[in-house]
């Protein structure tokens, strides 16, 4: 129909003529009807082309845009990618993540935000979030859990302090100064009291808060030493603060929460990656060099 002459569609298509006279032989036998009228070499449509053209032109069209999106699919830099992780994860590990996705995929797209797990499940379950990053396991069933990096708790120590002037390995009998505490419904405050108690040590906190943040700000502020995640640790000020690996050792994990009923684009996956790798260069950067 464009080009008017079997070689011309040929050409257009990249293919042999005889191979364009034998499709076209075979499709006009499937329709039962003849499609051109050939008349010195040349084709002219019948009506019944004319009119099925115009609907096959309809086809086409969208099998073009089907064929784009794919593509861009395969990038990653149509599909908007929807992540939200805790305020901890929000400050640590995803600008570090972000900086090398926005340079692998330019044109990609991406909405972040903050919250803690409670809601981080409900923006999953609801579909307000693709993909979530959380140190708790929140054994929900329509949340999918896979942990893409494993670490320790750290203590973090002013300077000037007892705990600070020390190397190696601080276990907590040995905490002398005062304990900036985590609430009590904490899931990794009531990891540490549980090591705490285990060595028979029963630390009282005047002060408790609510984020890991809050609690490695106040330490840098001097008000205290406390125990938080590797991830709070990484985005301390070394000039403020020591960091001490406890002993034994408190294992935390970094979870990837997606709903269990959405599997995760190839857009959003591609971006796990980089926050994995995002995630381990927290845990190498708070390894203890000698002071």
């Amino acid at each position: 129909m464009q080009a008017g002459t079997i070689s011309g569609a040929a050409q257009l298509l990249h293919i042999s003529q005889p191979a364009v006279t034998k499709v076209l032989q075979h499709c006009e036998l499937q329709l039962g009807m003849a499609l051109f009228d050939r008349v010195r070499g040349k084709l002219y449509p019948t009506p019944e082309a004319e009119r099925l053209f115009v609907e096959i032109d309809k086809l086409n069209r969208d099998l073009v845009a089907i064929r784009r999106l794919a593509a861009n699919l395969r990038v990653g830099e149509t599909e908007l990618v929807r992540v939200v992780a805790t305020p901890t994860l929000g400050a640590s590990v995803i600008p570090p993540a972000m900086t090398r996705w926005c340079k692998a995929y330019p044109k990609g797209r991406c909405e972040l935000s903050t919250n803690h797990t409670r809601e981080i499940v409900n923006a999953l379950l609801l579909g307000e979030a693709d993909l979530a990053l959380s140190l708790q396991d929140p054994r929900h069933p329509g949340i999918k859990t896979e942990c893409i990096a494993t670490g320790t708790m750290v203590a973090l120590c002013p300077n000037g302090s007892v705990e600070a002037g020390l190397g190696g390995p601080l276990a907590v009998a040995e905490f002398d100064t005062e304990l900036i505490g985590l609430a009590a419904d904490d899931a990794l405050g009531s990891v540490v009291m549980n090591a705490c108690e285990a060595q028979g040590v029963h630390p009282q906190s005047r002060i408790t808060v609510q984020t890991y943040q809050l609690a490695r700000s106040l330490v840098e502020a001097g008000v205290g030493m406390t125990v938080v995640d590797p991830f709070t640790a990484a985005s301390s000020d070394r000039s403020k603060l020591r960091i001490r690996p406890l002993a034994p050792a408190i294992s935390v994990q970094l979870y990837l929460l997606t709903a269990a009923s959405a599997p995760l684009a190839q857009s959003a996956r591609r971006l796990v990656k980089y926050l994995g790798e995002a995630a381990k260069d927290c845990l190498e950067s708070i390894k203890e060099t000698p002071k």
